[in-house]
């Protein structure tokens, strides 16, 4: 099984995140995009732009696909990723981290609010539809939910990390107690630590996100 595997809108910090918790849980780091990339020689945004949306989906599908059999650390996919249903098939059951992260710090965070906004059109519009349609999947898949709105990247590691370490220990029959370790838990800007599996929070697991 990956260590946990980060989803989430542009935006949302996995590729920051990512290796970031990787590295407090003594693993490796492995993010999609990247892989697609480097397979094609171009950035994802070029793909879009040179190829269109079919093209670059039809890429990605083998590449999530392989990731999530074969890499065994932290993992982040494309925010698109989730919309093939093979994807949320291989999803089920796994430690899915969703990073929820609001319309304005996308926009910020994605360089919408700047002269030279990345999506053609109208940019802030379209982010915004997207969220919409693609936030109740990444709920649906959320073994864990983490709201980095206010949240620099290494506390949103650190919070991630104690919750992935206690699912660990508890898989392995070290953790506290003989709860259901794959309750889906929500860590929002109040919360002080990551409530874990059977935490704080609620939203449905991911048996229900098939």
């Amino acid at each position: 099984m990956t260590t946990a595997i980060l989803i989430g809108p542009p935006g949302a910090g996995k590729s920051t995140v990512g290796p970031l918790l990787a590295g407090l849980l003594g693993v490796g780091f492995l993010d999609t995009d990247s892989v697609i990339e480097e397979a094609v020689g171009k950035p994802v945004g070029d793909i879009f732009i040179d190829d269109g949306e079919a093209a670059f989906r039809a890429l990605e599908q083998p590449a999530v696909t392989e990731a999530i059999e074969g890499h065994h650390g932290i993992l982040a996919l494309g925010s698109g990723a989730i919309l093939d249903a093979g994807a949320r098939r291989l999803l089920a059951g796994q430690r899915v981290v969703y990073l929820r992260t609001g319309f304005a710090a996308v926009a910020r965070r994605s360089g919408l609010d700047g002269p030279r906004p990345p999506l053609p059109g109208n940019p802030r519009g379209r982010m915004r539809e997207l969220l919409e349609e693609r936030r109740p999947v990444y709920e649906g898949l959320a073994w864990l939910t983490v709201a980095t709105d206010d949240r620099e990247p290494p506390e949103i590691a650190e919070l991630i990390a104690e919750a992935v370490a206690g699912s660990i220990a508890a898989d392995v029959g070290e953790g506290a107690g003989s709860g259901d370790g794959w309750a889906a838990a929500t860590v929002t800007e109040a919360d002080g630590a990551a409530g874990g599996p059977g935490g704080t929070g609620g939203g449905t697991g991911p048996e229900a996100s098939q």
